[in-house]
């Protein structure tokens, strides 16, 4: 028993020693969490704020105008833009350009005085039942106290006795049945995409370096292209593969709707495939085995999930973090996935992400290929 005790407390010893030599574990282990702590507790919020606000004001009256005003005063909504056409508020809404759109009809002030009743309609982005959920309650509030208070300055309806009323129609759009996986699984996509991708490459290089044969790649005649390609094109295909799968269970398991083209999917798809596997290279020339690579990628990967906008939207986040997401490249990809399945957008809907995946690509495949070689020589 004693002699069991020994060598548990031997290796330990060996075991704490190599931690504290290493000084690519130290950062990992005593900087990182708190770095995620500090971030990820600002930031992960399922509190919703400065809501993107689209108003059609058809009427253009005293009362319309104040009704605008209790929205944009509420400090839950934020005025975007507005507009006298329907399709401009569909545009808005595919775009991300808005979460809400209010319609306030013709004659608003007129039926509210003369038949003391009005219609008003919100129109919501519903791909987030939960949030949907949430900013039609935070709609109707409002709409209750700008009632109310016009039970202070109207006149009641002399013949029933009264008060003016307004009828609210929401109609929610993309997802009208509030279906939370139809929200949730174009995002876990891209999440076991981004895990395949940047783990997987990360730990194949590295683990070059702990057998020790890189050295002997290096001086063969193998080309560092050639070495790099042969080394992250399977986990290309094992991405692309991984996406048909995840597709096909959306589809026919969670009844998720494909409203968009598939050959958008793939193609964005492709070119984040890029990115994910050069910043694999480039975790695997920053570490010197498969532990920290792994801790590394971890870190990375915890971040860019929560601060993606798949568990908490992006406009609840304090604005240093919105910022932040920009940088983010699994928020862009989530949310170009999102917009293809649910809303049916092109290329033209999604440019702006996608020219800022492309540049991320660019950038980080060919500052991982540099960095290699570097370190290579």
């Amino acid at each position: 028993m004693k002699r069991s005790l020994d060598i548990i407390l031997v290796i330990l010893r060996k075991e704490f020693l190599q931690i504290f030599r290493n000084r690519g574990m130290l950062p990992i282990i005593f900087i990182m969490p708190f770095i995620q702590l500090l971030i990820l507790s600002n930031a992960a919020t399922f509190d919703i704020r400065h809501v993107p606000l689209h108003i059609q004001d058809f009427d253009r009256s005293s009362l319309s105008r104040k009704l605008r005003e209790h929205f944009t005063g509420s400090g839950y909504f934020r005025l975007r833009g507005e507009s006298f056409s329907s399709s401009q508020a569909t545009e808005e809404l595919v775009g991300r350009n808005a979460d809400l759109v209010l319609v306030i009809p013709e004659h608003f002030e007129r039926d509210l005085m003369t038949s003391g009743t009005a219609p008003v309609q919100f129109v919501i982005n519903a791909e987030d039942g939960f949030s949907a959920g949430v900013i039609q309650g935070y709609a109707n509030d409002i709409l209750l106290e700008f009632r109310n208070e016009l039970q202070t300055v109207l006149p009641s309806r002399p013949e029933a006795g009264i008060p003016p009323e307004i009828r609210m129609v929401p109609s929610s759009w993309y997802n009208p049945e509030l279906e939370y996986s139809h929200y949730m699984v174009p995002g876990i996509l891209v999440i076991l995409v981004t895990m395949i991708g940047l783990f997987l490459s990360g730990m194949n290089v590295v683990r070059e370096k702990e057998k020790g044969t890189i050295e002997q790649i290096n001086v063969s005649p193998v080309k560092g292209y050639e070495f790099i390609a042969g080394k992250l094109l399977p986990f290309w295909f094992i991405g692309i593969g991984e996406l048909t799968v995840g597709l096909f269970i959306a589809r026919f398991v969670f009844r998720v709707p494909m409203l968009g083209s598939y050959g958008v999917v793939y193609l964005v798809a492709s070119l984040y495939l890029v990115l994910v596997l050069g910043m694999g290279l480039l975790i695997s020339t920053i570490t010197e085995n498969q532990q920290q690579a792994m801790f590394v990628a971890w870190f990375f990967m915890v971040i860019f999930t929560l601060m993606s906008g798949l568990f908490t939207p992006i406009e609840s986040m304090p604005h240093w973090a919105q910022v932040m997401t920009m940088f983010n490249p699994v928020r862009h990809f989530v949310d170009i996935m999102r917009r293809i399945m649910l809303k049916g957008a092109g290329l033209k809907e999604i440019l702006f992400p996608l020219q800022i995946l492309i540049l991320y690509a660019v950038s980080m495949f060919g500052l991982a290929v540099n960095r290699y070689r570097k370190v290579s020589t």
